[in-house]
């Protein structure tokens, strides 16, 4: 090599910079060549399969809510198409939370606050929709669809909703659906529920939740960027439509129950009641009517926090069905109890003459008749027919409260009676020991005089009420009541027939079944009673 006197190298010439330049080319195009045709040819197939997976996803095809009729076949319940509102909040940044929540509110009229606790109590994953309005007004739907990345997150989608024609009428028994909770989802996950379902909240609605619901079916969609669906790629399972309920319920037989009783409340000033019809030879109820109610279709519709405050505070609890929610003092009703315990123990026969005054006398305590006159010797159809309280006083002291209780036990009392309704409350049968344990000291010779006539510790619900009567009058069968008379698939075949639920036969003689019936059925023909009427 070449150099100078002064020890440097002379600078490389033109051609050979150029040559090394090209060299480094030529080796980068190849490499890139090389790259291109392993991920094009080599793997292309893989990466072609992850593009799709990244732009499609499997979304699940809600199944069509089984309807409810009465035993006519007119319908109670069917579903209604309508536009719902909601939120999937991974795609809704936080920065403009505040934005979008603002003008959801303004748009579908709901408080900022309850929009806010309806995304931050999400009991899915923030990839989940979280609902946000149901029912929403057409010309809203169509805004809301139009305002693309001006509401970030926001979906409208078309869903079925719950309508009640008959609202009001019979909204005791059919309840109503609502959005699933997140301490419902953990234990419904696993059955397909997802976190933005609706499913049945009370009433028949609840009880029946999986007959009526159906399952889920599936498909493959595509979505854009921001996980707005474009279309369906192609199905995956049919969605199976719930089951149908026909009630042993008649709608026009239910609305005269509620006029005669919104009568009969009016003329005795009363803010709740019930009436029961029920087929005593079948179990099967043919009206229910609670009072005060409500109209479940508010719920359907996504009833307001206010709205949903103003009937959990209202005293008369139009929200409870007092029909099997709730227990009272039955009263004179009770008297069947002390009566049939009185003749089957041999205390006293159809015919013995018991006096009646106008006071008993326990101590210094006065037990008073309820026409303050006593109605002089009584046997059991005068003592029943007069509904005389120192009569059945006596009674029930000869009996003592174990053999009271075990009478009530035999008409069904102090149990739930199992009527295919949520929440039925058992009531109360007074014993020495339940007093004991409740209130710690025992039953006193005073309160075995009150629950013989229905006005001590004794509380029973107006299903057990009309069951006991119910099972006197066909001869001593308790049967289970039933709402529902026959279930019915899809396709209109009846899945489960109706059929009399006998629970057991009362172990009372015939002949005792025979003088209280004879005896009941005096409480409605003298003059006391009659002329009320």
């Amino acid at each position: 090599m070449n150099t100078y006197l002064d020890g440097r190298t002379p600078a490389a010439r033109p051609g050979s910079r150029f040559l090394i330049f090209g060299l480094a080319v030529i080796i980068a195009i190849g490499g890139l060549t090389t790259r291109l045709f392993y991920l094009q040819v080599v793997s292309g197939g893989q990466f072609a399969a992850l593009s799709q997976g990244n732009r499609s996803t499997v979304q699940a095809v809600p199944a069509s809510r089984g309807l409810i009729y009465d035993r006519a076949g007119r319908v109670l319940v069917k579903n209604v198409p309508t536009f719902a509102v909601k939120i999937r909040p991974v795609d809704l940044p936080e920065e403009r939370r505040d934005e979008v929540v603002a003008r959801l509110s303004a748009l579908l009229s709901i408080d900022v606050a309850e929009i806010n606790r309806a995304i931050d109590a999400n009991p899915g994953s923030r990839f989940d929709l979280v609902r946000i309005a149901s029912d929403v007004p057409d010309a809203t739907a169509r805004l809301l669809s139009e305002a693309g990345d001006s509401l970030p997150g926001v979906e409208v989608v078309i869903e079925a909703r719950r309508q009640y024609p008959s609202g009001p009428l019979v909204s005791q028994i059919l309840g109503y659906t609502g959005p699933v909770s997140p301490e419902q989802l953990d234990s419904l996950k696993k059955e397909g529920y997802l976190p933005d379902d609706l499913l049945g909240k009370s009433g028949i609605e609840a009880y029946y939740e999986r007959e009526l619901r159906g399952l889920y079916g599936s498909e493959l969609v595509e979505r854009d960027a921001t996980g707005r669906k474009l279309q369906v790629l192609e199905p995956i399972t049919a969605a199976k439509a719930g089951n149908s309920l026909r009630l042993t319920l008649d709608v026009k037989a239910q609305a005269n129950a509620q006029k005669a009783l919104q009568w009969g409340m009016r003329a005795a000033g009363l803010k709740r009641g019930v009436v029961i019809v029920m087929n005593p030879q079948t179990g099967e109820i043919l009206a229910m009517v609670s009072l005060p109610t409500y109209d479940n279709n508010a719920f359907a519709r996504g009833i307001g926090a206010k709205d949903y405050a103003k009937l959990l505070n209202d005293k008369n609890k139009p929200l409870l069905n007092h029909a099997v929610q709730a227990h009272y003092p039955p009263g004179s009703t009770y008297k069947l109890v002390a009566g049939t315990g009185a003749i089957a123990d041999g205390k006293v026969t159809a015919r013995t003459r018991v006096l009646t005054r106008p006071y008993l006398l326990l101590g210094r305590t006065r037990f008073w008749e309820w026409n303050r006159r006593g109605w002089g010797p009584c046997n059991m159809m005068c003592g029943f027919g007069h509904s005389s309280d120192t009569y059945f006083f006596q009674l029930s002291g000869m009996l003592g409260i174990e053999r009271l209780a075990h009478w009530a036990r035999e008409y069904g009392f102090g149990a739930k009676t199992g009527v295919d309704l949520p929440g039925e409350v058992a009531g109360i049968v007074p014993t020495n020991a339940w007093k004991q344990e409740a209130l710690g000291e025992p039953i006193y010779p005073g309160e075995v005089y009150q629950a013989g006539i229905g006005q001590g510790y004794d509380v029973v619900t107006p299903i057990q009420l009309a069951n006991a009567y119910s099972a006197l009058a066909n001869g001593g069968k308790l049967y289970q009541p039933q709402i529902v008379r026959e279930i019915v698939g899809p396709d209109g075949t009846v899945v489960r027939p109706f059929k009399p639920k006998l629970v057991r036969r009362l172990d009372v003689p015939r002949s005792v079944l025979k003088t209280m019936r004879e005896a009941s059925r005096n409480v409605v023909l003298i003059r006391h009673t009659y002329n009320l009427v």
